[in-house]
């Protein structure tokens, strides 16, 4: 039986590596969490003159360096002071030397999302009429490479080794206590310790290249790790090396103190494991939740202790499955594992399924946003895969509980079946008939066996102990040979039982989805939202940085009069694209000939007075003669919106205009 069952276990391995690594393989370097929604000049735009500075507006907070957001002529020369400056976290700009002349500029910007993940892309506009350029902006990305390929495999690594690390502690803890001394399941456990350490050094020392130049060359530049070291993605890496230092206390523990107590006595201290290690693993599934998806967008205090949930059931699930098929095919012939412990997995893993329903119903709402974003995002669609294999996983389950039944059912009758076989095989070597002659020859041989034995002792005496120390030692490896045989007996005999067997199938079964479900997942953290993409795309914008122009832009002409000379002229509100949410605001002053002005000082609100909303003040930047702007303008419903726009042409003399426009 057990020849048929290990070439089916290679081929499903097989199988189950050639899965992942396909997947892996499709991955690619991370995507963009922070889209860039909206810029001026846009994408494309021809203006007139150049313009004062160049500012970018992204979904999401970012950080930069000086070298983040770069502005080059078509030669290719830096034409930006270095020094970007932010508003609001989402909103960057970086002045323009001053006499720029007529041509295409490229403008380049490579940021750190709040999630952690590295943001990059480049545009061109032009000046006074388009040009050629040296510039190319083909290949611009970020967190590629080898040193983004390393990264990469150390967020699986990282992942995997948690998941073993907590569902197999889990394992032992609430499933099967007597596991603590077995093995295989000790190294199982501890390799989970090792690779979520080793994994989590190396995205530590890969953090800065992996974010900024991505050259080998930067890994060990102690320079660069002290500014990692005061980002939020490098607290939560030094936090998890510190938690991992207490989860090899809690290990030390549970394999050496705990194995050692009596039933009665690990009672008392399974207690005292089950909170610390709960302590441990909440912190360790904290330092993903506080530095990636969890911690921005939408309700990031609830999504931070959810996230942490999500993590720790799939921990417990994923993890407990693999320990579980460890031990099932690699455990000790004199420690198998109990039906009652596969029973208590089962309901281990029964609640850990409605922890990732509810976690994961919650998850998807928040980085979804749309029904649609499911099957139009790659979010969405990676998401409906996880479904899918979840809903396979639930099901193979289904299956592996009927199994635990029926073998729960047949366990106790299989131990009534071999005492009676010990015993009746005990029964056969003891002696039937009994006769007084047997009993007189017995007698006799004893005597004579007596005398001899008398007759020999002194020769036994000089004989040395040679000969004694050689039988000890034969017998010694007969009684191993013996209980070898023994163990090897019974192993087959247990794999031969129908119910185990088909609980094995099963549970290997359980596990090879589960790899792939944890691939999934992982290249899930990497993947840009669904709701921040289709935000991306309906501001007329790519996840990538590319923009296109965007479209549904309002325009709004209101004369003013401020009772001045000078002090008439038109005012040109642009409102792009015209939505709720995020928006960008053209200001543009004229005089009655139609040619731009400026004027000292000019405000903007918007007013819905139907849902008594506002005024909500908007202090747009000067950006050249006669225009101002403002980026990331938001619009929190859609419905008629009153422009107004105060105008002052000198130190007393200002006037205020308004005009409605439908938004939405």
């Amino acid at each position: 039986m057990t020849q048929t069952i290990a070439p089916r276990v290679r081929t499903l391995v097989l199988l189950l590596l050639a899965a992942a690594c396909a997947l892996l393989a499709g991955a690619g370097p991370a995507s963009a969490h922070a889209a860039l929604t909206g810029s001026d000049p846009r994408e494309g735009a021809v203006v007139d003159k150049a313009p004062a500075q160049v500012s970018l507006t992204f979904s999401e907070s970012v950080s930069m360096d000086d070298d983040s957001l770069r502005i080059l002529d078509p030669k290719g020369k830096r034409v930006d002071d270095g020094t970007p400056s932010g508003t609001g976290g989402t909103t960057y700009s970086v002045k323009l030397h001053a006499g720029l002349p007529d041509g295409t500029y490229t403008v380049t910007y490579q940021v750190v999302s709040a999630d952690s993940h590295p943001v990059s892309g480049a545009y061109t506009f032009s000046v006074g009429a388009p040009s050629e350029t040296s510039v190319t902006v083909s290949g611009q990305g970020a967190g590629g490479g080898f040193v983004g390929g390393l990264y990469g495999v150390g967020r699986y690594v990282s992942y995997a080794g948690f998941a073993v690390l907590v569902g197999g502690a889990a394992f032992v803890l609430a499933c099967w206590p007597r596991g603590s001394g077995v093995r295989v399941v000790q190294r199982f456990v501890v390799s989970g310790w090792l690779s979520l350490t080793a994994a989590t050094l190396l995205l530590l020392l890969l953090r800065g290249s992996y974010t900024g130049s991505g050259k080998v060359a930067d890994v060990f530049d102690l320079g660069l790790l002290g500014e990692v070291l005061q980002t939020k993605a490098g607290a939560a890496l030094v936090s998890r090396l510190l938690l991992l230092a207490a989860a090899a206390l809690f290990i030390a523990v549970l394999f050496g103190a705990y194995d050692k107590r009596e039933d009665e006595e690990k009672r008392d201290l399974t207690f005292g494991l089950a909170v610390g290690g709960s302590v441990v693993a909440v912190g360790l599934a904290a330092t993903w939740a506080m530095s990636e998806h969890a911690s921005v967008g939408l309700q990031a205090t609830l999504a931070m202790p959810v996230d942490v949930v999500h993590l720790i059931a799939v921990a417990t699930w994923l993890g407990g499955l693999t320990a579980l098929l460890v031990a099932l095919y690699r455990g000790p012939a004199d420690t198998p594992v109990p039906a009652l412990a596969v029973s208590r997995f089962s309901r281990v893993a029964f609640g850990s399924v409605i922890a990732l329903v509810v976690t994961g119903t919650y998850q998807s709402w928040r980085q979804l946003g749309s029904w649609t974003a499911f099957t139009d995002t790659r979010y969405g669609q990676l998401l409906l895969v996880k479904i899918g294999l979840v809903a396979v996983l639930v099901g193979v389950a289904y299956f592996s509980r009927r199994w635990t039944a029926q073998l729960a059912v047949a366990t106790p009758a299989a131990a009534g079946v071999a005492s009676a076989q010990r015993v009746e095989k005990g029964a056969g070597k003891a002696p039937t008939k009994a006769s007084g002659n047997t009993s007189a020859k017995t007698g006799a041989k004893a005597s004579g066996n007596a005398k001899v034995a008398e007759k020999e002792s002194g020769t036994a005496k000089r004989s040395g102990t040679a000969k004694g120390t050689s039988g000890s030692q034969r017998a010694a490896q007969l009684a191993r040979q013996r209980a070898a045989v023994d163990a090897a007996r019974e192993k087959r005999q247990r794999d031969a039982d129908p119910n185990r067997f088909g609980l094995r199938r099963s549970v290997l079964a359980e596990a090879g989805i589960a790899v792939v479900l944890l691939v999934v997942t992982t290249v899930l953290t990497q993947t840009e939202p669904g709701r921040t993409e289709e935000e991306a795309k309906a501001a007329g914008t790519s996840s990538a940085g590319s923009s296109a122009p965007a479209t549904g832009t309002v325009t709004l002409d209101m004369p003013f009069d401020t009772g001045s000379q000078n002090g008439k002229g038109v005012v040109r509100v642009e409102l792009d694209p015209a939505r709720v949410g995020a928006n960008d605001l053209h200001l543009y002053v004229e005089r009655p000939d139609g040619t731009a002005f400026d004027i000292p000082e000019v405000k903007v609100a918007l007013t819905q007075k139907a849902k008594d909303i506002g005024p909500l003040p908007v202090a747009p930047d000067h950006i050249t003669t006669g225009h101002w702007s403002a980026s990331g303008v938001q619009i929190p419903m859609a419905g008629d919106w009153e422009v107004t726009v105060t105008v002052r042409t000198s130190d007393i003399d200002q006037v205020t205009i308004s005009k409605n426009t439908q938004i939405g």
